[in-house]
């Protein structure tokens, strides 16, 4: 390897092979707080997965025929799913607005946003029935080309492909494969342009699942504008966990940002903290005009609607107060606590949607299994330790080589 962090490779292939052989290896320590809690969770997750697809779906959830979608839904999919958007806002404001400020962060953002979809993708695997009738939605057999579920399972699927396009001139600069490198930077644009579309139909698609269930979801969280709350609450969910992961990864990795970078860091978590607040003050606005037209007061004085009140107020428009005040006052800390509490409201919101209010009236309301959520745990886990694999050995957050430069 050489001081560009980059590699020769033979036309035999050989010094390839060796590289990914050393670069398998473990680089640091291994008993580390987040070690120690992470790898029995994955083990035993792993298990728990085994498990489930020997004896079936309900041998370790709590699923029905009246609750077939739970927390690996609700949870892995439709919110993760919103916490990935900060790819799709990043990419836009850095490739199409040219907004340069945010170039040292974007590729950490796609990376992210990557890994969330592909990991997102596999808990769909873990939630079916049948997981081998997973083409099913992509061909269109049995649902049609119709169907909301066949949109959303392209959408998936391109963006995937998309946004592995996005990143992948790190990956060629990572194997000095300057030739590769060329072509896949010139992609770069295409993808964007391609990745942004298909997140905005996705992340309102997600939504427009839920409009066929009407009659079971808790009239406070049901409207037909659930695909435009869903779309408006990706933008801000996705730069709330910008600024949180950004923040934990800025420490962790910070040997490996450059001192620019590290100044701009706190410019740039405040900007996010303006933006954030501008989009949750459209949400909370159109979050009155729905309940307004829909006339629902009577609804507020009972446990659910006590319920709904937390949500607006203490994790949309508490947050939504602090993104602003935090930004004028230049208050850093005030941001990374905003951005926690954004994330809380986006989880208890779409899981409202997904599960809590989802057939709230049934005699036995789905609660999820132990092994549930701690299969739920291990993916997100097991997300993290690639995550940090990846930018412990690619140029993500360090400089490019200078030969990728030119």
């Amino acid at each position: 390897m050489n001081n560009n962090n980059s590699i020769v490779i033979d036309r035999d292939g050989k010094s390839i092979w060796k590289f990914l052989a050393s670069e398998l290896k473990p680089k640091g320590k291994w008993l580390t707080p987040f070690n120690v809690i992470s790898i029995p969770i994955m083990i035993l997750g792993l298990a728990l997965i085994v498990y489930r697809f020997i004896y079936g779906i309900g041998s370790i959830t709590n699923l029905s025929q009246d609750t077939p979608w739970g927390l690996w839904i609700g949870f892995d999919v439709v919110t993760g799913v919103a916490f990935a958007g900060g790819a799709y806002v990043l990419t836009f404001m850095v490739y199409i607005l040219n907004i340069r400020k945010y170039h040292s962060i974007v590729r950490v953002t796609v990376l992210n946003g990557f890994l969330a979809y592909v990991f997102y993708a596999g808990a769909l695997l873990l939630d079916l029935g049948r997981p081998w009738h997973v083409v099913n939605p992509i061909i269109g057999n049995s649902f049609g080309v119709s169907s909301v579920l066949f949109l959303v399972a392209w959408h998936f699927l391109l963006y995937m492909i998309a946004q592995l396009i996005e990143f992948s001139p790190a990956i060629a600069e990572w194997l000095g494969a300057r030739r590769a490198h060329k072509i896949l930077s010139g992609m770069t644009i295409a993808a964007v342009i391609f990745g942004i579309t298909l997140s905005i139909l996705h992340q309102s698609g997600l939504g427009a699942l839920y409009l066929m269930a009407k009659e079971k979801i808790h009239p406070l969280w049901y409207s037909e504008f659930i695909p435009i709350m869903f779309f408006v609450s990706s933008i801000f969910a996705g730069l709330s966990m910008v600024i949180f992961e950004g923040s934990i990864t800025h420490k962790v990795f910070s040997f490996q940002i450059n001192e620019t970078n590290h100044h701009k860091q706190n410019d740039i978590v405040l900007s996010l903290a303006k933006i954030c607040a501008g989009t949750m003050f459209a949400y909370f606005f159109l979050k009155l005009l729905v309940f307004i037209h829909d006339q629902r007061w009577d609804l507020l004085a009972t446990p659910m609607g006590y319920w709904f009140l937390l949500e607006i107020f203490g994790f949309i428009l508490l947050p939504m107060t602090l993104f602003f005040y935090s930004y004028r006052t230049n208050n850093i800390a005030m941001v990374k606590v905003a951005s926690v509490l954004t994330m809380l409201g986006v989880i208890i919101n779409r899981l409202n949607v997904t599960v809590i209010g989802f057939r709230w009236d049934a005699a036995v309301h789905y609660v999820p299994s132990w092994m549930e959520i701690v299969v739920t745990l291990a993916v997100i886990f097991t997300e993290i330790w690639i995550f940090r694999w990846v930018i412990a050995r690619m140029p993500v957050l360090r400089e490019s080589p200078s030969w990728a430069k030119h």
